[in-house]
C-alpha cells in the first residue's frame, strides 16, 4: 500500500489541502470497483506538527489525521498553499522543514501547491532545480533562494521527484498525472471526467507525460497552445490565430517551431489526432462522425493523417485498445 500525505499548516488554502485528497480518493474508490475488490491501494493522510484542529483560510477548521512524527516513510507529500508571509510561516515550522528533508532522503515524491514550495526551497530541496511558486511572490523567492532556477512563466515544473504547482488550479493537473502514474490512464480520465469541466486533460497535465527538454517558456506560444487545445474543433485559420496574438505570420512560425519542435499546423495535426483517439477509445461514434467531431469533413484525409501520426488506421486503433481494455477487465 502506498502512503500519500496532504500537509496540513494553519492558515492554509483548505483546498489545496482537499482537492489532492478528493482526487486520489476518487482514483482509489474508482480503482476498487474496476478491481471488484473493497480494499484500498492508497493510504490517505492528513498530516501535521501535531494531531489538533487547525485553523485554514475562510474560517475552515481541519483535524490532522496523524502527525509527522508517526509518518516514517510516505510515497507522496502535497504541500499546501499559505496565505499571508510564506517565509514567516516557514520560520515558525522548523520542525515541518526536517521532516520533509528526511522524507525525500527516503524517497518520497513532493509536489507543492503555490508559496508551499517555500518549505522544499527552505529545506535546501530545490536548490540548483526547476521550480516555480505563486507570481505574486516570485521576486521575493528569488531573493530568498538564490541557487533555486525559478521558472517565472510556468504554472508547473518538476525535476527529480519535487513538482512545484503556482496556482491551485494547476495542482487539477498535477493530480491527473499522478493518478496516472499510480493507477493507468482510464483511471485517470475518468477522475478527470468528475473534477474537471473538459474531457481533455489540459496543456499543462499534457507537459508532465513528456520529458522536461520536451517543453518550453515561451509563454506567448504556450497561449496560443492553450487556445488550439480549446478550440480544436473548429474551422481554424493560423493566419488569424497569429494576428490574435499580436504577432505576424513569419514570426509565428519561427517562434513555434523554435519552442515546440514543430509547425503550429503540425501541432493542431497532433491535438486533433490525439482528440480522435480518445472518442475512438470511448464512445460509439463512426470514423466520419469523429472525424468531423475533430474538423476533418474529408474522412478520407482523416484516416490518411491518423495513420500517419499513429502507424494504423482509426478502425484498427479501435480494435487494438477496445481489446486491450476487454483483457483487463476479464483479468480483474
Amino acid at each position: 500500500m502506498k502512503r500519500v500525505c496532504m500537509l496540513a499548516l494553519p492558515e492554509a488554502l483548505a483546498s489545496s489541502v482537499s482537492i489532492p485528497l478528493e482526487m486520489m480518493s476518487a482514483a482509489d474508490t474508482i480503482h476498487g470497483l474496476r478491481q471488484h475488490r473493497r480494499q484500498r491501494e492508497l493510504q490517505l493522510d492528513i498530516v501535521a506538527e501535531h494531531i489538533e484542529p487547525l485553523p485554514m483560510t475562510a474560517g475552515i477548521s481541519l483535524t490532522p489525521t496523524t502527525s509527522i512524527d508517526q509518518v516514517a516513510e510516505s510515497n507522496l507529500v502535497f504541500i499546501p498553499a499559505l496565505w499571508g508571509n510564506p517565509r514567516a510561516a516557514v520560520r515558525r515550522h522548523a520542525q515541518m522543514v526536517d521532516w520533509l528533508q528526511q522524507q525525500y532522503q527516503r524517497g518520497a515524491t513532493f509536489c507543492s501547491v503555490g508559496t508551499g514550495s517555500y518549505f522544499l526551497a527552505e529545506a535546501g530541496l530545490l536548490d540548483d532545480r526547476t521550480a516555480t511558486t505563486h507570481w505574486r511572490y516570485f521576486d521575493d523567492f528569488s531573493r530568498e533562494y538564490p541557487r533555486v532556477n525559478l521558472q517565472r512563466k510556468r504554472f508547473i515544473t518538476h525535476q527529480d521527484r519535487l513538482y512545484c504547482t503556482g496556482s491551485v488550479n494547476a495542482v487539477r493537473d498535477v493530480m491527473l498525472h499522478f493518478v496516472e502514474v499510480l493507477f493507468d490512464a482510464q483511471i485517470a480520465d475518468e477522475v478527470a471526467r468528475h473534477f474537471t469541466h473538459e474531457l481533455k486533460r489540459s496543456f499543462e497535465a499534457l507537459l508532465l507525460a513528456t520529458d522536461q527538454k520536451n517543453s518550453h517558456h515561451d509563454e506567448q506560444i504556450i497561449k496560443v497552445q492553450e487556445w488550439l487545445q480549446k478550440h480544436y474543433a473548429e474551422t481554424i485559420n493560423l493566419t488569424e490565430v497569429a494576428k490574435r496574438f499580436g504577432l505576424n505570420s513569419r514570426t509565428f512560425n519561427r517562434r513555434f517551431r523554435l519552442a515546440a519542435g514543430k509547425t503550429p499546423m503540425q501541432y493542431l495535426q497532433e491535438v486533433r489526432v490525439d482528440q480522435a483517439r480518445e472518442l475512438l477509445k470511448q464512445s460509439n461514434l463512426s470514423i466520419a462522425e469523429i472525424a468531423f467531431a475533430v474538423a476533418y469533413q474529408d474522412v478520407s484525409y482523416f484516416t490518411g493523417l491518423f495513420k500517419r501520426l499513429q502507424g494504423v488506421t482509426p478502425n484498427a486503433y479501435r480494435r487494438l485498445v477496445r481489446n486491450k481494455v476487454f483483457n483487463v477487465h476479464q483479468e480483474g
